[in-house]
């Protein structure tokens, strides 16, 4: 399985060591988003950043649906589909084939040509809840396991005019 790291909050008092792993992690502002590998440097990385991100492994049906409705090209188009795909490398023919490798770690974002390493969310629908507490005690940081997809669903959700 593969994690969805994303940032929560500022790291405006944090660190050093804190602004550097949120750097190499490129996580450079709040509510973005990328896929990782879940090995055991990743693990060390995140717990360095705990206090700024929150993460948990995600399924292939929930990558392909944050790749389909939130990543984007070079240009700042959102959204890929299976055409883009199929132009941009040679190795994989659909979104949903991406997504398995994505989530059996064979695969990174930068596999794929003229596509944004970093996803870009919206805020969550709702809100985020307490972003200075851990997940394990009613707040937004930290691990959460599958319970990610819940709010990968609020932040590609779309907003309803009124």
């Amino acid at each position: 399985m593969a994690y969805a790291v994303i940032r929560v909050r500022g790291s405006e008092q944090a660190g050093s060591r804190v602004w550097t792993t949120l750097e190499q992690l490129r996580l450079h502002k709040i509510n973005h988003m990328v896929f990782l590998p879940k090995d055991a440097s990743t693990i060390g990385m995140l717990q360095n950043v705990k206090d700024y991100v929150t993460w948990g492994e995600v399924s292939p049906e929930m990558i392909a649906k944050v790749l389909l409705k939130r990543a984007e090209t070079p240009g700042g188009t959102p959204g890929i589909n299976d055409d883009f795909i199929k132009k941009n490398n040679e190795k994989y023919k659909s979104l949903m084939s991406f997504a398995k490798a994505l989530s059996e770690n064979e695969a990174r974002l930068t596999d794929i040509k003229n596509l944004q390493p970093v996803i870009r969310l919206h805020p969550p629908l709702r809100g985020y809840e307490k972003i200075k507490v851990s997940y394990k005690m009613g707040g937004s940081l930290g691990y959460r396991g599958s319970d990610i997809e819940k709010l990968l669903e609020r932040m590609i959700a779309p907003i309803k005019k009124r």
